[in-house]
């Protein structure tokens, strides 16, 4: 499939490099009390280096990245800005570790990215509806995949008149951040955001997606997210003296950083079916009261969890940012998912780590280094 060179593939592994560098460089990273985040990353990301691009053959044999880059543009679906990022990502860092020990072929590796890099930046660039960039990094934290559903997003929201009504829906969004946060193990993938979409008056619209709300491929879920209404929901705020930039996380960065307060409309919508379903105030209440007793399980569950446990679970989040192509291609059950399973060799050693390791630590050229 990938038509990409040596040159080619160390100039994308730049690209990534310094993008990637700058996101992480931005992000407060702390290690979870409740969970090992970044051994269990770390074990994934191997899994990705080492599986992904086998798994890739097989969806862009069933629906081009091209297809799949345009149903990124529909609702209720998971490939979005932060899954294309994970996939060509998560290989870099699994890459990382593997290099780092002396357990990569420089032949092979070359091939394993030519295939992982040529799907990324086919199904990438139809997903920003081949504007010239690949990523919101190239587009000054521009990421509109819905634009077209604007004009009817827009007039759905309802004005906030009072703080009363302030509180409530801010109190909704947090409630279901904070429960996607634990749901997906401390990872902020469950919610992404897009825009800015600028309003005819002036305002901008800021649109969140929350995904996997309920029971899913996440084994947990089956236990602790029965209550939920809805599969997926779309929050869609309308700020008033907000500026705001998308990162590659799916991560809406503001200015003033508190933007909540300068909500001046807004909805919530049950995108389930992938289509707009506007969600009253009783059925916002209702989403609320599932949020907070969802998020009650999923804690008490997790406690009672072995390290393993959690490791494993995490590490499958994380493998699991490419299923949303599978699924979208119909052959999401033709794969295997299960993880661990092609990290076994250095399982021993990764599952001990806690923190950042320093060998992680470089500069922007060479955080991922290049092919010999």
């Amino acid at each position: 499939m990938a038509d990409l060179d040596k040159t080619a593939v160390n100039d994308l592994i730049l690209y990534h490099s310094r993008i990637s560098w700058n996101l992480t460089s931005q992000r407060t990273a702390l290690e979870s009390a409740l969970i090992p985040v970044t051994a269990y990353i770390l074990i994934a990301c191997i899994e990705c280096y080492r599986r992904y691009p086998d798994m890739i053959d097989k969806i862009a044999e069933a629906m081009s990245p091209e297809e799949l880059g345009r149903r990124g543009r529909e609702l209720g679906n998971e490939i979005d800005t932060v899954r294309l990022w994970s996939i060509a990502n998560f290989p870099l860092v699994g890459r990382n570790v593997l290099v780092s020990v002396g357990m990569v072929d420089p032949v092979e590796d070359e091939h394993r990215l030519a295939t992982i890099f040529d799907f990324w930046r086919r199904c990438a660039a139809e997903l920003r509806g081949n504007d010239g960039t690949l990523q919101c990094a190239d587009a000054e934290g521009l990421s509109t995949p819905f634009s077209r559903l604007v004009p009817e997003i827009a007039a759905a929201c309802e004005e906030v008149t009072d703080e009363a009504e302030l509180r409530r829906i801010t109190r909704l969004n947090a409630l279901l951040t904070s429960y996607e946060f634990l749901l997906w193990f401390d990872t902020r993938s469950g919610y992404q955001d897009s825009g800015p979409y600028p309003l005819a008056d002036g305002r901008s619209l800021l649109l969140r997606q929350f995904v996997k709300l309920g029971p899913s491929d996440f084994e947990w879920s089956h236990e602790t997210a029965q209550e939920m209404p809805y599969q997926s929901v779309l929050a869609a705020f309308v700020l008033d003296g907000v500026e705001f930039g998308i990162t590659d996380f799916g991560t809406a960065v503001t200015s003033p950083q508190h933007y909540l307060g300068h909500v001046k409309a807004a909805a919530f919508f049950d995108t389930s079916d992938g289509k707009l379903n506007l969600i009253d105030r009783g059925g916002q209440d209702a989403l609320s009261v599932a949020a907070k007793a969802s998020q009650n399980k999923q804690y008490r569950m997790i406690s009672e969890m072995t390290r393993e446990q959690k490791l494993h679970a995490g590490a499958y989040v994380y493998f699991s940012f490419l299923r949303p192509f599978a699924t979208v291609a119909g052959i999401e059950d033709e794969l295997d998912w299960t993880v661990p399973r092609d990290s076994l060799d250095l399982y021993p050693f990764v599952s001990l780590i806690e923190g950042t390791p320093d060998s992680l630590e470089t500069f922007p050229d060479t955080y991922y280094p290049q092919i010999p």
